[in-house]
């Protein structure tokens, strides 16, 4: 072979090559791995603002709770199950008074209003209320609350499951009630 030759010998091009080959893998990983973490953070804020919009969902329905005035109704707090009158914003714009039912149905913490229902929360495995009779260090808590005239001061919801989070796990929600009737 001629000294004066330029060129690459094959060993050369096939390291050059390898190592291309090398950092086209390790960018593809890195990438990939930022793609990922975008969509898990992605999931994630969507859970929270889910639940940040049950929760302020339930103080707006239980602070404008409506009982004791005329077409009403009661207020009905079961173990399982509460229904009462609530002052609700509409899609037009303005306040209308809607009977809501909360509840457990299919596994998702339900709210039903006018024939809607606002799914709370997935993935619930038992969902429980409790009513405060009244404020102070003594207060009792009771397992119903039946009455056409008046609401406790407020209700505890003790929800197992908690959506995607562990299945053992229990959340519990206190829920000051509004003006009572």
């Amino acid at each position: 072979m001629p000294a004066d030759s330029r060129g690459f010998t094959l060993i050369e091009i096939t390291i050059a090559l390898t190592l291309s080959a090398l950092v086209v893998l390790v960018a593809h990983r890195v990438f990939t791995g930022v793609v990922d973490g975008v969509g898990r953070l992605s999931e994630a804020r969507l859970a929270l603002d889910r639940e940040a919009n049950a929760r302020r969902f339930l103080q707006e329905a239980f602070g404008s709770l409506d009982v004791g005035s005329e077409g009403a109704g009661g207020f009905a707090g079961h173990t399982e199950r509460v229904e009462f009158a609530t002052w609700q914003r509409v899609a037009e714009g303005w306040l209308e008074r809607r009977r809501l039912t909360l509840g457990v149905e299919t596994g998702r913490f339900i709210a039903r209003a006018a024939g809607e229902a606002i799914a709370l929360q997935d993935s619930v495995v038992h969902l429980e209320f409790d009513y405060l009779l009244q404020p102070g260090a003594n207060a009792a808590w009771v397992r119903e609350w039946i009455s056409p005239v008046s609401a406790p001061v407020a209700v505890r919801v003790r929800i197992t499951g908690c959506g995607t989070r562990e299945a053992g796990c229990v959340d519990t929600l206190l829920i000051l009630i509004g003006p009572r009737g």
